[in-house]
């Protein structure tokens, strides 16, 4: 072993073992991956000075970054783009506190949609050499940053009305604006290809203008995928597919329109078909407004539209493309940026008997799950299980908790891009008859063996087992792990075991991570040593004594010195720590490997060794 890592591995025996007073096992338990603040603070790209507006966005908050392809049908393969309008920062639109060419706020909206499942942006662009070209130059250089994201222009028709050269017919305008996109935005690796064709889809041309897309295309090196819209998009000169939009004026919230979209779709087998959902319209803050309004309900019209989806297609039929509509339209109230209110709440969380429950006020079904936190002092907080929607009780006894005083916490988390909630804190301190193993539902739960050791860079396999006491017991437990650290990794063969009335088993396999994959800075070789040297002697100077001052000047010395150690070692927060992911030499972890079935939870630990 490196010597430094043999130090390393000491200072941490010697800490354990000053620190293993029983007041320090909730600290050891609860190992925070989060804090109270992370979970209800804007984490979205909208600026945090965004605040909810009269036509229904809502302001910056904390929101859901469940995948948004979880909306649609099991096995869909379909690319979802967020459509994205870029004047912002314009004295003629109003002030949603961002300026469109801040390149800082240009990768952060990337950033944001890859967070959500985004696959591209369809960018609305009007036109060469304004500020909606330079801001979307920044999409595309923070899109090139995120290879497998993509980016295509749609050309508006405000394109070929405010930016045509001078004297130019709407013929000439829009050839040399396709000219330009050829030579400015086609050569991008990030560009969005159909069949190797760069794609460009426009916004009302041939609804104001008379236009020939053959001669216009003539005039080009390169042959794009044109997509128009609407169902006789399908059936235009040169058309590569067509997309849907939202239809505001409709009293059916546009689904009848859609359905009729998605059928035509399905006659052009060889074009693409880009489907459309949005949380509602409102476009009474716009200048160019005429008070059209299609309500949100709370999230629903964005669950219906992905339903419509979902009525049509399958893993045997799939949907190619699906735009959101949109991404930041702020004006006219359709912007999923900030998020879509779903105006739930979640709260009245309480404790009785071990078991933790909870209210919520509002439509379950813009809940993806519930997410159970637990903390000792009520602001770092670790995930302590999950739970699907319409399970509102958690036994607590399922999990192995030491004795202490915790703070527990439970976050709503709404479907894609809908709002987040979490309770206020609830007290807790664990009266169960035991928290080793696991018997819930008179079902054993184990895990065999209940140690390995790890090379790092290598993996290692157990069983993990379920038995019935007596009885047998049908349903399907679906098992996964918590208290890892971010250098393991666990997976399940098979994922869910039903035990029935006898025993059943899945393989367990733990990997860590690779010491040789990452690099960082070597720490301070003196620090380990003066740590190594400090435990000795401080508890010779003040282990004298007894009682509670004893074991608190004991208590006190062994953290200072476990602090000096992890700054030593790697495991500090400054700028040159950027060990995070490397496996720690001689660490132990306790993994907590837990089985669900509907409101039956099960656990059991394993403590794993780096070596």
């Amino acid at each position: 072993m490196h010597h430094k890592n043999l130090v390393c591995a000491v200072v941490f025996s010697l800490s354990s073992f000053v620190v293993s007073i029983p007041s320090f096992a909730a600290s050891n338990y609860v190992v925070p991956t989060t804090t109270l603040t992370a979970q209800t603070a804007n984490n979205t790209s909208a600026a945090n000075s965004f605040s909810s507006q009269t036509n229904g966005n809502r302001g910056a908050g904390n929101i859901s970054k469940v995948d948004v392809h979880t909306l649609l049908y099991s096995g869909n393969q379909t690319k979802v783009y967020a459509h994205m309008v870029m004047w912002w920062g314009q004295s003629n639109h109003i002030n949603n506190g961002y300026s469109s060419t801040d390149p800082t706020q240009a990768a952060n909206q990337v950033n944001d949609m890859i967070s959500r499942g985004i696959d591209g942006v369809i960018i609305d662009w009007y036109g060469p050499g304004n500020q909606i070209d330079q801001a979307t130059q920044l999409i595309m250089a923070a899109a090139e940053a995120h290879p497998g994201f993509t980016f295509a222009i749609m050309i508006d028709e405000g394109a070929l009305e405010w930016d045509s050269c001078p004297g130019c017919s709407p013929q000439q305008a829009l050839v040399n604006q396709l000219q330009y996109i050829e030579k400015t935005y086609f050569p991008s690796p990030a560009y969005m290809k159909i069949n190797g064709q760069p794609v460009v889809t426009n916004f009302n041309i041939d609804l104001l203008y008379t236009i020939d897309w053959n001669s216009a295309t003539a005039e080009l090196s390169t042959q794009p995928a044109y997509i128009f819209q609407n169902n006789n998009g399908f059936s235009h000169a040169l058309s590569g597919g067509s997309y849907a939009w939202v239809m505001p004026t409709a009293s059916d919230f546009g689904l009848p329109y859609l359905t009729s979209f998605y059928q035509t779709g399905m006659g052009y087998g060889g074009e693409s078909t880009i489907g459309a959902t949005y949380k509602g319209f409102n476009d009474t803050l716009a200048s160019w407004g005429s008070d059209r309004i299609m309500s949100q309900q709370c999230g629903q019209t964005w669950l219906q539209t992905f339903s419509e989806v979902n009525g049509l297609y399958n893993s045997g039929k799939q949907l190619p493309d699906l735009q959101l509509v949109t991404w930041n339209d702020y004006e006219e109230a359709t912007e999923i940026e900030s998020g879509i209110d779903n105006c739930l709440s979640i709260s009245s969380a309480s404790i009785s008997s071990n078991s933790l429950q909870w209210n919520i006020s509002g439509q379950e079904n813009t809940v993806d799950h519930y997410t159970v936190y637990i903390s000792t002092d009520g602001q770092n907080l670790m995930p302590l299980t999950t739970t699907e929607e319409g399970n509102r009780t958690v036994n607590l006894c399922s999990f192995p908790i030491p004795s202490g005083n915790y703070k527990m916490f439970v976050q709503a988390v709404g479907k894609p891009s809908l709002a987040n909630q979490i309770t206020s804190a609830v007290s807790y301190a664990p009266s169960c008859a035991s928290t080793a193993g696991s018997t819930t539902s008179s079902v054993t739960f184990t895990a065999a063996p209940a140690a390995m050791s790890l090379a790092p860079g290598s993996s290692g396999k157990l069983m993990v087992s379920a038995k019935p006491q007596s009885g047998s017991f049908n349903s399907a437990i679906a098992l996964s792990c918590s208290g890892l650290p971010a250098t393991l990794s666990c997976s399940f063969s098979p994922s869910s075991i039903t035990p029935g009335s006898g025993t059943a088993s899945s393989t367990l396999t733990i990997a860590s991570a690779s010491a040789s994959a990452v690099s960082g800075h070597s720490g301070n070789r003196l620090l380990p040593l003066l740590a190594a040297g400090l435990l000795p002697v401080g508890m010779s100077l003040f282990g004298m004594g007894r009682g509670p001052r004893r074991a608190r000047r004991l208590a006190l010395l062994a953290v200072f010195a476990a602090a000096m150690m992890t700054i030593a070692c790697g495991g500090g927060t400054g700028a040159s720590q950027v060990r995070s992911a490397e496996p720690a030499a001689n660490s132990t972890y306790t993994v907590t490997v837990q089985g669900k079935a509907g409101s039956t939870q099960l656990s059991t630990t394993v403590n794993v060794t780096v070596e």
